[in-house]
């Protein structure tokens, strides 16, 4: 199945949160079948960064969004394994420092964007400014509502330059959030996630799905869309999430760039001196001047 056509937020399109199936799995009975294709997704995903690296005609921008425990740290996991370090880096933005609040919202990512051959992945990111700050109430109805333009024309900036934007909305129901907050609790190695602010936060949960489906309807667009991602499933989401940034960098119809060098001198050059090592028994490289 194209997840990427079955999963995109249609720009201009009003969103219901609670027509979106958490849920859904696609034809996928089990996880093991799900784990096979996204495997075989992440290898072609790893041969797609090279040529971004190599061509440096793109960079790709990959936003993660979504509500305590939806699964950003673990997308962030499942993409990063098929990428090259050298090439990727991986940006969480969380509670805003004094510096970031004395300039403009969007001042504090704007220098973490990628670069022309590089992949940067945000865990959270300025749509924060569009959904924690007008859920706290940290700015005025009409300064957060202005934020959706600011955003759009911020993408388009970005994609002008060479960037392809990726946007990931991932969805859980209410009761899945609790299930995963009990699962920390259970589990040593991640009651170190939890914390009091996390159960504050799902009396919000209201709250918090009128932000989502105004940030979803105001900034999905064609240069920069949003993907509703099932994500009661950890799998699925995994399969969904490789697939559509599969799908959207094979898009980009990259090549690696052709040589520079005069690669028939380049090859002289080797066979002269392989057997100039041959004939002496001594590399070239270290023979003693005469």
């Amino acid at each position: 199945m194209n997840y990427q056509k079955k999963l995109i937020v249609e720009p201009g399109r009003k969103v219901r949160l609670e027509d979106l199936d958490p849920d859904y799995h696609g034809k996928h009975e089990s996880e093991g079948e799900a784990r096979k294709e996204s495997d075989e997704a992440l290898v072609e995903l790893t041969a797609l960064q090279r040529l971004l690296y190599g061509e440096r005609k793109h960079a790709l921008l990959i936003v993660l969004q979504g509500i305590d425990a939806a699964g950003k740290d673990g997308v962030c996991w499942h993409i990063i394994r098929a990428m090259n370090p050298q090439g990727t880096a991986v940006v969480g933005f969380k509670q805003p420092t004094a510096a970031e609040l004395a300039h403009d919202f969007l001042w504090r990512v704007h220098p973490h964007a990628p670069a022309l051959g590089q992949v940067a992945v945000w865990n959270r990111s300025h749509y924060e400014d569009v959904l924690v700050a007008r859920v706290h109430k940290l700015v005025s109805k009409s300064v957060w509502s202005a934020r959706y333009d600011q955003i759009n024309e911020f993408e388009r900036l970005l994609q002008a330059s060479g960037t392809t934007i990726v946007k990931f909305f991932l969805y859980i129901s209410k009761e899945e959030q609790l299930k995963r907050f009990k699962e920390r609790l259970d589990d040593p190695a991640r009651r170190w996630k939890i914390s009091e602010g996390d159960y504050v936060e799902r009396k919000r949960w209201a709250d918090y799905g009128s932000a989502f489906e105004d940030m979803l309807a105001s900034c999905s667009t064609p240069q920069a869309p949003w993907y509703a991602i099932p994500s009661n499933h950890k799998w699925f989401r995994n399969l969904a999430v490789a697939q559509i940034l599969r799908t959207t960098m094979e898009d980009l119809g990259m090549k690696l760039p052709e040589p520079t060098l005069d690669l028939a001198r380049i090859r002289r050059e080797y066979h002269e001196a392989a057997e100039e090592e041959k004939g002496t028994g001594v590399p070239a490289a270290v023979k003693p001047a005469t």
